[in-house]
């Protein structure tokens, strides 16, 4: 077993545990599928990666979370003003930021292999430490302080409102509370965290491409549901930290396809599918299952 192996997968999990964050926002909380994760994780890339190369790397996490929530506004804008469908909203935003990004980026791709990145700081304070165990731990603080700041927004009356908005919009309007407000802010959230992840995704790798945001939505989702398989759907705090240990846990999945020479490399998408349509699946076959064994149980129990 190659234990490096895993443990860059277990890092690449963390990195893209941002992405997770706002897709379970978006797809649990609020009840919407926004497609504009495609788009928004590569707007962090192209902001971070653009900034980065001029040398301003913590400048480019930053502008990188608000360039994300400004995709966020664009979309919950024409959800709830204009009356686009959610879907139709997000593949506008997602298209209309391909532009953006190539724009930002001046080119397909940047090369951040030579320039100073936003954990370099603390693999300079912590010299005779592996630069990976550096580099995990920060990344971990991070996803560790995004949960805390997540968890104590939504117990905020206007987090529970995002969350009643997301549970029967009607009910909350009738009750005075302004769901498009609602809305294009939880929208914002999602995709600052979206692009967050992004950002952290390009300083790490050392470059930024335009085609890096390809399939995110599908990572996403496949991050939340293996979390909820693994711990249920209870409070959303519970939510909240399962999408970051299943975001860990997705990537461990590939890893270990990838070492068993189940799949080549080239086959990810393939397996990225087959993951979240088998952990979608889940719960209505367990659902099922539950139902035959109580059949059973009453025919057995009838015959005697």
């Amino acid at each position: 077993m190659n234990i490096p192996f895993f443990i860059d997968s277990a890092m690449l999990g963390l990195q893209y545990a941002m992405l997770a964050l706002g897709v379970f926002i978006t797809f649990r909380i609020l009840n919407i599928p926004d497609l504009t994760v495609e788009g928004s994780f590569t707007f962090g890339i192209a902001v971070s990666g653009i900034l980065t190369a001029n040398g301003h790397p913590f400048l480019g996490l930053l502008l990188a979370v608000l360039a994300g929530a400004a995709a966020g506004i664009v979309t919950g804008f024409l959800q709830t003003t204009c009356g686009i469908h959610p879907i139709l909203a997000g593949i506008l935003t997602m298209s209309g930021l391909y532009t953006v990004n190539i724009t930002v980026l001046g080119g397909p791709n940047v090369n951040l292999l030579d320039c100073d990145k936003f954990f370099t700081f603390a693999v300079n304070l912590f010299p005779y430490a592996y630069r990976t165990v550096v580099k995990g731990v920060l990344i971990l603080l991070i996803c560790a302080l995004a949960v805390f700041l997540l968890s104590l927004f939504f117990k905020t009356a206007f987090g529970l409102s995002i969350r009643a908005t997301g549970n029967n919009e009607d009910m909350v309007r009738a009750s005075s509370i302004n769901t498009t407000k609602t809305k294009i802010t939880a929208i914002a959230i999602a995709n600052g965290l979206v692009a967050l992840s992004g950002g952290i995704v390009s300083q790490y790798q050392g470059f930024s491409d335009i085609n890096s945001g390809s399939g995110m939505i599908v990572i996403g989702l496949a991050s939340v549901i293996i979390g909820e398989v693994i711990f249920g759907r209870r409070s959303v705090t519970i939510g909240i930290i399962s999408a970051v240990v299943g975001s860990v846990v997705y990537y461990l999945i590939i890893a270990l396809a990838l070492s068993a020479n189940i799949f080549s490399s080239n086959a990810l998408k393939l397996l990225s599918a087959v993951i979240v349509g088998i952990t979608l699946a889940f719960p209505t076959f367990k659902t099922k299952i539950a139902e035959y064994q109580m059949r059973r149980h009453a025919l057995k129990t009838r015959s005697r």
